[in-house]
């Protein structure tokens, strides 16, 4: 009817209209008859949805490893500048990068990255071929990848671009340097796997190449290539300090790369090797042929900081033995300051710091709160805190209670026979705080605060302590006791003066090797020197030109004012 509405848009269970637009031959049988159907999600999805994550995480694992093969090859242009310039700080950064490098390194990756620098027919195929059967890769072809393709086309013989033959041949040598780079990395991958026994024989193998290349540009490679031939000889059984261990055999070969370091002017070598001994020595127990070779041989003034740390550390170890705290606590107070800050050497940090308050505590000091209050040291220097207030105190029991409790810990950071000796400490340390409380006490009450075993030997512990200088006082024999004499001002005496020498010489010292330490680049100056005679030999050439009237201010074409 022409007056009749048109119906309305019918409406969905959604509340959208429209949505019964589009019906099938069910909807005829009345408009009252309406269903809403809930389809569950069908395991066809999950599967996909599977599969996506399997595809997403194939893909992210194959950009990681190009990435990382990318960071390998990019450390090539490094090591070539290195060899050009004849600069030893472009290796250093190449061998900076191997501890990120690392965390990402697995065997796919390094023989992707050994397969795309070298090709079958290049003179390192040898090379390559063997580091690929070493970490288990021998199946994986040379030349695949980009850089094969690149060598192919470039290895085309082309009469119109000269250029590219020659490129072709630059691209075709590959320098010793990248060869052994890969032998670290190759190290680098043994020892994350724990393969001690192929690590070492493998390590043999590259000592013995960079000792047959002889190239000055090896030296900080073959440091690092040192550093793990001994980190292997020690994880093999039987472990030190048992005289039969791996490190005992691997000395003569560590001797031996001394030696050549020294005559070769290895900086590098010399000091890495120096550090390795000391720890081999240290590891059996060798402290005599540890203090030799400290005596006969002299640590490189200009070696990097980081081996500084480490000579000064395992220096003062051996003096701590020795029973020479001072020079010991100067040792290790050097080690302390010049450890990185990074935290990749908190270890080397605490470590260090462990002993360095066992030998003040040896010393007759307490060592300042504030050392135990550090955020990276608070937790590992637990045990040596409660250790330096059993000391302060004097009390003996609580010492020898720390001790029980917490021996394995010391026992494995190897302070454990330097802690026994604090027991003659502790004791002095119990009568100075006696003879500061009391004017006069009886050896018996000696005995009974330190727990000693009689009063015999409470006297003769008095005795050396007032011969030592750790008291000031007097002991009557014949009445039993003990008399302290009055403590004058410390003021009045040269012990603040030498306290504040000693502290000007440190900063001196401090500043010294901060200069000694700055580096420039090599014969810099040899340049300035050269372009700067060049120069004035233009400046006559041109001036005797105008003169003889070759030249006039047209041919110099305005330059001759400026000069």
């Amino acid at each position: 009817m022409p007056g009749k509405t048109p119906d309305k848009e019918p409406v969905d269970n959604a509340g959208y209209r429209g949505g019964n637009k589009m019906k099938g031959k069910a909807g005829k049988k009345g408009e009252d008859e309406k269903m809403t159907v809930v389809v569950p999600p069908s395991k066809k999805k999950d599967v996909e949805g599977d599969v996506a994550m399997d595809v997403d995480e194939k893909v992210e694992e194959e950009n990681v490893g190009e990435k990382t093969v990318a960071d390998i090859k990019g450390n090539f242009a490094l090591l070539d500048r290195a060899v050009a310039l004849f600069d030893a700080r472009f290796t250093l950064r190449a061998l900076r990068s191997v501890s990120s490098i690392r965390k990402r390194l697995t065997p796919d990756i390094l023989a992707q990255a050994i397969s795309e620098t070298y090709t079958s027919t290049s003179p390192g195929a040898e090379i390559a071929a063997g580091l690929l059967k070493v970490i288990g890769k021998e199946g994986v072809p040379l030349g695949g990848g980009k850089a094969g393709i690149e060598m192919e086309i470039d290895s085309e013989p082309s009469s119109k671009s000269p250029q590219k033959n020659g490129s072709k041949k630059e691209q075709k040598e590959i320098a010793p340097e990248i060869d052994v780079f890969f032998g670290i990395l190759t190290q680098v991958l043994l020892h994350d796997s724990k393969q001690w026994q192929q690590g070492l024989d493998f390590s043999r193998f590259l000592i013995d190449k960079i000792q047959a290349l002889n190239r000055r540009t090896l030296d900080s490679l073959s440091a690092k290539v040192y550093f793990y031939y001994e980190l292997f000889a020690e994880q093999l059984a039987p472990l030190p300090p048992s005289s039969q261990s791996s490190i005992v055999a691997i000395r003569p070969v560590l001797l031996a790369a001394l030696r050549t370091a020294v005559l070769r002017k290895d900086t590098d070598t010399q000091a890495s090797v120096i550090v390795l001994l000391l720890r081999n020595y240290l590891l059996t127990s060798h402290i005599s042929q540890a203090d030799l070779l400290v005596s006969h041989t002299q640590f490189p003034e200009n070696a990097a900081n980081n081996q500084v740390a480490r000579y000064l550390y395992y220096l003062g170890k051996v003096r701590a033995i020795q029973l020479l705290y001072t020079e010991a606590h100067n040792h290790l107070t050097a080690a302390t300051r010049k450890a990185p800050s990074s935290a990749c050497a908190v270890g080397f940090s605490q470590t260090a710091t462990k002993l360095l308050l066992v030998v003040e505590l040896l010393m007759g000091d307490i060592p300042d709160r504030a050392t135990f209050r550090q955020p990276t040291m608070e937790a590992a220097l637990h045990p040596y805190f409660l250790l330096v207030k059993a000391v302060r105190v004097g009390d003996l029991g609580e010492f020898e209670r720390i001790v029980a409790q917490h021996g394995d810990a010391f026992r494995r950071d190897g302070t454990y026979t330097l802690i026994l000796r604090l027991r003659q400490n502790v004791i002095k340390t119990g009568i100075r705080m006696m003879s500061l409380s009391y004017s006069r006490i009886s050896l018996r009450d000696i005995c009974i605060r330190l727990h000693l075993g009689s009063e015999e030997s409470a006297e003769y512990i008095v005795a050396k302590a007032i011969r030592d200088g750790v008291i000031e006082a007097s002991l009557d024999r014949e009445k039993g006791y003990m008399k302290s004499k009055e403590v004058g001002d410390v003021y009045a005496t040269r012990e603040p003066g030498e306290t504040f020498h000693d502290r000007i010489r440190a900063c001196l010292g401090l500043h010294d090797e901060s200069v000694k330490a700055m580096r420039f680049p090599m014969n810099q100056h040899r340049l300035e020197l050269k372009n700067a005679q060049e120069a004035r030999e233009r400046e006559r050439e041109m001036a005797k030109e105008i003169q003889e009237g070759d030249l006039d201010e047209d041919d110099l074409g305005g330059e001759f004012e400026g000069m």
